[in-house]
């Protein structure tokens, strides 16, 4: 089975920070591929912008060594990596001064009847400048996109703050709020497998569903990052946005349809359905840790405060949480989420847990049916489900999984979630993009809880580096069902 290739229309891709750590490692390798597949038209262009000048030629050599460093040697095709290059420009341009912005105008005149993207692969704190720039030297045309990457805010006040400086400048509908998740392969398998089969949607609920599972595990810690990640921490640097996109998929109700505002209205009831968690209950239902030093895939690996400035820091490397969904759907029925670096490996994945049978027949305990879906590596789907163990004698139960992991089921490449994304902001198709007000209501959720931390004198739980995390996570999901674990085997695809 093969993709079906549509050539999209001409554009200009326009990257401030274009010589940055995002573009050279995920932007620009995304776009090679999707040119390697035939889907760029031959007029579009990329435009690198930073701060610090420099020529055409010297821009090109660097975007061949970032994709010779971050693709395998067999997609480096010499005839499309040409063809690619000669796309590739470079304007020296200022996002807090006049320096280099006519330049950046003439350079998009020659593309005015083109769709136009702008993508802000910057600090936030240059979001505003580089818009109020954009609007002032009059770039934006009616075919004009601009993409904002995460981090949105550091809470709900500076999230509407950054909100309000983009959307002085642009339409609510020229604006795409980037969250690379949604553009995973399985995630919007996710849709398909509730929306388009009659298998699954009938049982999604509180009468057939236990809980739900979500981690989003790491095994690297903070790489050199380290002051950046503490002044962030694990709940807004993965809750905030992937997590809860995750929990808005499982948990939403059916839309009226692929429309992008139709999608993005029902995560919206979602977001506002969630139980808040004030300073009340927050040492119920959550848990926070920081890795010590330990072993893991990499060897032996330091511990957080090795890795950072403040050595008495209590920024989290580990959340888990218990969120409740407060509507006739899932009304009891707990969503366990959790991530965390350090961890035992690299794994993302939703585990939808059934209720055991009323009744067993067997003579013996039979374990409920899970559906295991795979985000990251080896993207896929297991159903679980108990058969007889095959041969004579004794009916035996064994329990066996019905696998559709997508690169053995489609014999072809797994697209990397940028290349959808960024031909979507090409498209117009802002299906898998936040909207102004998802964003904020996520805040609206999250703040209480940096709040109350905030508020505690008490220090993030230790856990050591190669774990699953502190003990206190495993009390969490124990506290209403004794023998509830979280689905550590399951994160093996045994």
């Amino acid at each position: 089975m093969t993709s079906r290739i549509i050539v999209v229309d001409p554009f200009d891709y326009v990257v401030f920070g274009g010589t940055g750590d995002l573009a050279r490692r995920k932007l620009l390798p995304a776009l090679y591929h999707r040119d390697l597949d035939g889907q760029i038209p031959d007029e579009a262009r990329i435009i690198g912008v930073s701060r610090k000048p420099q020529s055409d030629k010297a821009y090109r050599e660097l975007v061949k060594e970032a994709l010779e460093a971050h693709l395998k040697p067999e997609e480096m095709d010499k005839k499309v990596l040409q063809r690619f290059l000669a796309r590739c420009f470079f304007v020296g341009c200022d996002a807090t001064s006049e320096a280099g912005w006519p330049d950046l105008a003439a350079t998009l005149e020659a593309g005015k009847d083109r769709i136009r993207a702008f993508y802000l692969a910057t600090s936030p704190d240059l979001f505003g400048p580089i818009c109020d720039n954009i609007g002032k030297h009059n770039l934006i045309t009616e075919q004009t996109r601009v993409v904002v990457e995460k981090p949105l805010g550091k809470d709900l006040a500076s999230a509407k703050a950054t909100n309000d400086e983009v959307g002085r400048i642009f339409k609510e509908e020229q604006i795409y709020r980037i969250d690379h998740y949604l553009g995973k392969e399985t995630v919007q398998n996710l849709m398909a497998l509730r929306f388009a089969n009659a298998l699954f949607e009938p049982l999604w609920d509180n009468a057939y569903i236990d809980h739900v599972q979500i981690t989003v595990a790491e095994s690297l810690g903070v790489e050199g990052r380290g002051d950046y990640y503490d002044t962030s921490g694990a709940l807004r640097d993965m809750v905030q946005n992937h997590i809860l996109q995750l929990l808005c998929l499982v948990a939403m109700e059916a839309p009226s349809s692929m429309d992008a505002d139709a999608v993005r209205d029902e995560k919206l009831k979602v977001l506002k359905s969630l139980k808040p968690i004030t300073d009340g209950d927050v040492n119920t239902v959550t848990v926070r840790g920081q890795y010590k030093s330990g072993v893991n895939e990499q060897g032996v690996v330091p511990g957080y405060l090795d890795e950072v400035s403040n050595k008495s820091s209590k920024t989290e490397t580990f959340v888990a949480i218990k969120a409740e969904v407060g509507n006739w759907r899932w009304a009891g029925v707990p969503f366990y989420l959790r991530t965390g670096k350090r961890l035992a490996t690299r794994v993302s994945e939703i585990v939808v847990a059934f209720k055991e049978i009323p009744h067993s027949i067997f003579g013996e305990a039979v374990p409920a049916n899970e559906l295991v879906i795979r985000l990251q590596p080896d993207e896929g789907v297991k159903l679980w489900l108990m058969i007889k163990d095959p041969g004579p004698g004794g009916l035996r139960l064994k329990r066996v999984a019905l696998d559709m992991t997508f690169a053995n089921a489609f014999k072809v490449r797994n697209p990397d979630a940028y290349e959808r994304l960024l031909l979507d902001v090409v498209r117009g198709n802002a299906t898998l993009f936040m909207r102004r007000d998802e964003v904020e209501q996520a805040w609206t959720w999250i703040d209480p809880i940096l709040q109350a931390w905030k508020e505690s004198d008490k220090a993030p739980k230790p856990y050591m580096s190669g774990s699953w995390g502190p003990d206190e996570a495993r009390d969490l999901i124990r506290a209403d069902v004794p023998t509830r674990e979280w689905h550590e085997k399951s994160l093996t695809m045994e």
